[in-house]
């Protein structure tokens, strides 16, 4: 087998050269990472595409506060949560009820991501005035990007919903 050979993204970044496709005719079907073999209509599947989708959204948010150098702070707590939702992904796709449990072990979600998240939603609530309508989305181009990634983690979390209530992932 030949070695792989390092390709230039089009980032600039250099990376291991693989192929994005696996030419097995798949016929609406990809494995979970406890490899099984489910339709791609699955609910686990439509958590995982909404759980990818917000991560994208999230990460163009990222890329906007990095332009801002007073928003580098929040920039730095966003590509955690994207890290954090890349767990979370992993978590979906290895369901409790047919995975072995070295491999649920290995995905299990720990609580102090969500404490995290929480102190962090918690210390910027604590800056901002009181409430006292709604908020149309807009507000700048950060702004606008969080609104919408928002709106697909609401989204995100209702697909989600569902695996937990079947007991395939855990509430975290």
């Amino acid at each position: 087998m030949a070695p792989r050979r390092l390709l230039r993204s089009p980032f600039g970044r250099i990376r291991r050269g693989f192929k994005v496709y696996t030419r097995t005719g798949d016929e609406g079907k990809t494995s979970l990472y406890n490899g099984l073999r489910a339709s791609k209509t699955t609910p686990t599947f439509e958590a995982l595409g909404n759980t990818d989708e917000l991560n994208s959204h999230i990460g163009v948010a990222r890329y906007k506060c990095s332009q801002i150098e007073d928003l580098k702070d929040l920039e730095l707590m966003i590509s955690d949560i994207q890290s954090r939702l890349l767990d979370v992904g992993s978590h979906i796709a290895t369901p409790k009820l047919s995975s072995p449990d070295d491999r649920i072990k290995a995905m299990r979600f720990d609580e102090k991501h969500v404490v995290q998240l929480e102190t962090w939603i918690d210390q910027m609530d604590e800056e901002l005035p009181e409430l006292k309508n709604f908020i149309l989305p807009g507000g700048g181009e950060v702004g606008s990007a969080l609104h919408v990634a928002r709106s697909v983690a609401r989204r995100t979390e209702r697909s989600v919903i569902p695996i937990v209530m079947q007991e395939e992932a855990d509430h975290t």
